[in-house]
């Protein structure tokens, strides 16, 4: 049988940066009171400009390490550029259950009208075949048009820390996907990473208000619910957030959006 976790043991939430957040809100609303570590690889950041070789070691190392550390019941990838790349490899490393972050093209594919739908994300994600068999499989019949949109990440990073951010990157971003053949019938747009839920507003009127935007953080927290159902939840401590690096200002900045989701401690790794 498997053991189960300590009332204490903690959800573990990873991502290259604040994306996750996203992710965590939506658990939030389902897991009220569990336990939460969350990790923000400042000092990678940004994994779409890296190699599938580096972001695999890197994951998996860091996980491995805060896995033994911080003993989690769960670890969940919030990040899609690190789930479609490495998934796979950390659950052959760690023996808890990992769920990962991947783009949601499926319930894109069944809400379309048009049969047109974009997709933004970093320029590692979009490229992988994970997405080539996501589409395979359940966008069949559809066209799905891809962009990567760098910029949306370190919008949604400044953002969050309370500075302005030009609403030209919106722009582009919407333009990177409008522009291209068939672009104008595009009614559906897949965040496909955790960062750009955090600037949907702004993204929603850089598109002039005219698509539908899906993302997968409310079935992220779902899948958490299910593997976690039935177990005690001790919040002994206020949640943790994590940063590697050296920018503890950085850090700070990002305490009354850390807080309004439960981590109120802020450390360095």
């Amino acid at each position: 049988m498997a053991q189960v976790p300590d009332a204490a043991a903690p959800l573990l939430l990873f991502d290259s940066g604040v994306g996750g957040l996203s992710v965590l809100a939506e658990i939030r609303k389902v897991l009220p009171d569990a336990p939460v570590i969350y990790v923000a690889d400042h000092a990678g950041l940004p994994y779409g400009d890296k190699s599938e070789a580096e972001i695999a070691a890197r994951v998996c190392g860091l996980l491995g390490r805060l896995a033994e550390r911080y003993q989690p019941r769960l670890v969940c990838i919030a990040c899609n550029t690190a789930s479609t790349i490495a998934l796979a490899m950390v659950r052959d490393v760690l023996e808890i259950p990992i769920v990962g972050t991947v783009p949601a093209i499926k319930p894109a594919a069944e809400i379309t009208q048009t049969g047109v739908i974009g997709l933004l994300g970093t320029a590692a994600t979009i490229r992988q075949p994970y997405v080539d068999r996501l589409e395979t499989a359940f966008a069949r019949g559809k066209v799905l048009l891809r962009h990567a949109a760098p910029g949306l990440v370190a919008a949604a990073e400044a953002k969050l820390r309370g500075q302005p951010v030009d609403p030209a990157v919106f722009a582009r971003a919407a333009a990177g996907l409008t522009a291209q053949v068939r672009g104008a019938e595009i009614d559906t747009v897949v965040l496909a990473c955790t960062h750009f839920p955090l600037v949907e507003p702004e993204l929603a009127e850089a598109f002039g208000g005219a698509v539908n935007f899906v993302h997968g953080g409310s079935g992220i927290a779902r899948r958490v619910q299910v593997l976690v159902g039935g177990q005690r939840f001790d919040r002994v401590t206020e949640g943790l957030a994590l940063f590697t690096g050296k920018d503890e200002a950085v850090a700070h900045q990002l305490a009354p959006a850390l807080a309004d989701l439960g981590l109120h401690q802020i450390a360095m790794l």
